[in-house]
């Protein structure tokens, strides 16, 4: 059977998009890596019903989610790994079900609302056992119920430290501190953040202050400290490039670090779809004004076309809903997306990184944790004319482990000194060797990933 629409995401943005599509009386799949809808944003919370997310937008979501679930295929517990493109034009998506085994879905017509994730910054300590994302530590929190620590530092730059700390105290961890490495201006240098996020900004202080919790600005975590477990952490007084004036010791047991999102853009890459580079540096999918990418047949929503919140993924995810159905799109929602673009930019350049968190490190700083490649080697290698992250890699390793580059690509793009690039590679996440051979058309040769051009591969 081959569906008029499969989505790949099970957000804000893939829900809405599904569902309008749906709704249109396309039929419909939608494939998610989760055994629940709602993404990174409202998954968790909709399993333990814990944090702000209930206050924002999931009873609306939850209703989604369940008329979706009456008009769709909800396919699960699924990760893509490859999608091709066959003859006729139409697509196979690729996937690893949930007891391993391979999946094939064909579709006509395709919509990634694949989401973002955590983007760190490598410091020294960063290794051990105590340092997460935050977005880790809000899904530990969310999606089992577990706190991931007893005296918590929660520290990095934007808005989304706010939610990760005051679920940590309301779930009675002991928040040492949240600590922001922008200054105290950034919402109020952008009239259209202060006023977007005014009343949700007094809401998470208000929580913070009844539990105590100070907020610094001007400030991060720059070491973590500990022999086999995170002990303490170097929080450093910065200036406005990130430099360190002054440092001081908190003692702790975990560290939540987070330094905004990088969009997951794999399997847009993937099938040849145009990119462009957002407000921070990050390449994101290239959309027209009805969500469609420039390959034939393909629309993206979401983060992948750049990260500003659940509410525009899911204002994209209808307007592409509505554009795969040939429906017409209301102006009201083209109007309303575009403003969230606009707040979603204003919130990057009030909250960027700077470039002074290079000195946080030293020489013996894994920068890379999957291949445990220390800064020293990654200066080795441009000593020895390694001028991008590509030939970076080549020389060091850092980007060929299990990750792929996830975790440590955006910090070794600006320890090469070049902005993030897009790289297109045949598979997008890791697949067993058993479910590849079980494929049965294989994976098409494509000259953009060859192992000569890309020595991740």
């Amino acid at each position: 059977m081959t569906y008029d629409l499969v989505v790949i995401g099970g957000g804000p943005a893939g829900v809405a998009g599904a569902l309008t599509a749906a709704l249109a009386g396309l039929r419909v799949a939608l494939i998610d890596s989760g055994a629940r809808l709602g993404g990174q944003y409202f998954r968790h919370a909709a399993a333990h019903g814990t944090g702000h997310a209930a206050e924002s937008g999931l009873a609306r979501f939850l209703r989604l989610g369940e008329r979706l679930g009456e008009r769709a295929d909800l396919l699960l517990r699924h990760q893509v790994w490859h999608i091709s493109q066959n003859d006729g034009g139409d697509f196979t998506v690729h996937c690893n079900g949930p007891d391993g085994g391979p999946v094939a879905v064909r579709a006509r017509r395709l919509l990634i609302a694949t989401g973002a994730h955590d983007r760190p910054l490598p410091f020294p300590g960063w290794d051990l056992p105590g340092v997460l994302t935050a977005g880790g530590a809000q899904a530990l929190l969310k999606g089992n119920g577990v706190v991931p620590g007893r005296r918590v530092v929660v520290g990095g730059t934007g808005p989304f430290l706010l939610p990760v700390a005051t679920g940590l105290a309301e779930a009675g961890a002991r928040v040492l501190g949240v600590y922001e490495a922008n200054g105290g201006l950034g919402l109020a240098r952008h009239p259209l953040l202060a006023m977007g996020k005014a009343g949700e900004a007094a809401g998470y202080a208000a929580t913070l202050a009844r539990h105590l919790v100070p907020y610094r600005t001007r400030r991060a975590v720059v070491a973590a400290h500990g022999e086999r477990e995170v002990q303490a952490v170097t929080v450093a007084r910065l200036d406005q490039d990130w430099n360190v004036l002054a440092t001081r010791v908190v003692e702790c047991d975990t560290v939540a670090v987070g330094y905004g999102f990088v969009p997951q853009i794999e399997l847009g890459l993937q099938l040849g779809c145009g990119t462009r580079q957002d407000v921070d540096g990050s390449p994101v999918l290239s959309v027209d004004s009805a969500q469609r990418t420039t390959v034939p047949g393909v629309w993206a929503a979401g983060e992948p076309t750049g990260v500003g919140g659940w509410q525009l993924s899911e204002l994209e995810g209808r307007i592409a809903g509505r554009s795969i159905a040939e429906r017409p799109v209301a102006g009201v929602l083209t109007r309303r997306r575009d403003r969230g673009r606009a707040f979603g930019a204003a919130l990057q350049r009030a909250y960027p990184v700077k470039a002074g968190w290079q000195g946080w490190l030293r020489a013996d700083t894994l920068v890379c944790r999957c291949e445990e490649v220390p800064l020293a080697r990654v200066r080795e290698a441009r000593d020895l004319g390694a001028t991008d992250a590509r030939s970076v890699k080549l020389l060091a390793r850092p980007g060929m482990g299990w990750c792929q580059g996830r975790i440590c690509g955006y910090a070794v793009s600006c320890l090469a000194g070049e902005p993030q690039q897009p790289s297109r590679r045949p598979i997008a996440q890791p697949v067993s060797l058993g479910a590849l051979a079980d494929t049965a058309d294989g994976i098409p040769d494509d000259p953009a990933t060859d192992p000569v051009d890309d020595p991740a591969h």
